[in-house]
């Protein structure tokens, strides 16, 4: 595909792989991190020339702006705007969830994303159109308890999506989420290894159809497609990608 993407949250477990998918298909991608800049310069260096770290702290709506301008100057006219930003989150019931828990995470991330959405539209219109994809969650589809903290500001991401969809569709510009069940790697991989014994998870993972939990490639592997012109005709969607999970 043409054009530069810019993954907010390159620098993530998710955000990596998909980093390392847009590469293959897009002519630069612009790896945004809050302040792992670490990783996401190893990581450009991993991937070459065509990758670009870039700060993005999604608190900032100015700093965003910035951020989308800079990629833009740098590697060329935006064309994907990947969202895989987010707040680590525990697993508390809704009944031990706190107000400030609830603040800074829909701050972070539905509010981090209007603001993504904010800056990124002038790129794509000047551009003749373009992709923004959000990573959310398979719990708007399967809840497991627990969940609620990090599923509720994914559904309103998935919805902040399809408004853009419908209002944008006539500019060129498609909006869809990618909505992971249990994956074996960022945060996901962290829950495996330190939250619930080892048998709770093995229920899970029987549970999934596909019998296994899956990968932070195949996550990325799937928002590839949608950013593409495979997806053309592809908007205000939300594919679930769980191995089952949620069936």
């Amino acid at each position: 595909m043409s054009g530069t993407a810019f993954v907010v949250g390159g620098s993530g477990g998710l955000g990596q792989a998909v980093c390392r998918a847009l590469a293959a298909e897009c002519d630069a991608v612009a790896i945004g991190y809050r302040s792992n800049r670490e990783t996401a310069v190893s990581l450009a260096g991993a991937i070459g020339p065509k990758a670009y770290p870039v700060r993005c702290d999604l608190a900032d709506a100015d700093g965003i702006a910035a951020a989308f301008a800079d990629a833009a100057d740098r590697c060329g006219p935006l064309k994907t705007i990947i969202f895989a930003g987010g707040v680590a989150i525990a697993q508390p019931f809704v009944s031990t969830i706190a107000e400030p828990s609830w603040r800074e995470v829909i701050e972070t991330e539905l509010i981090g994303f209007t603001r993504v959405i904010a800056a990124g539209l002038p790129h794509l219109r000047q551009n003749s159109g373009g992709a923004f994809v959000a990573i959310t969650s398979v719990a708007n589809y399967a809840y497991p308890p627990g969940d609620a903290l990090s599923s509720v500001p994914k559904a309103a991401i998935e919805s902040l999506c399809r408004a853009v969809a419908k209002e944008e569709g006539r500019a060129g510009i498609r909006a869809n989420a990618v909505a992971p069940g249990i994956i074996d790697a960022g945060l996901g991989a962290g829950f495996l290894r330190d939250l619930y014994d080892p048998a709770v998870w093995e229920t899970q993972r029987r549970r999934i159809a596909l019998r296994r939990f899956g990968t932070a490639e195949e996550i990325a592997e799937a928002v590839a497609f949608l950013a593409s012109p495979r997806a053309r005709y592809i908007t205000g969607q939300t594919l679930i990608v769980d191995g089952g999970f949620s069936l």
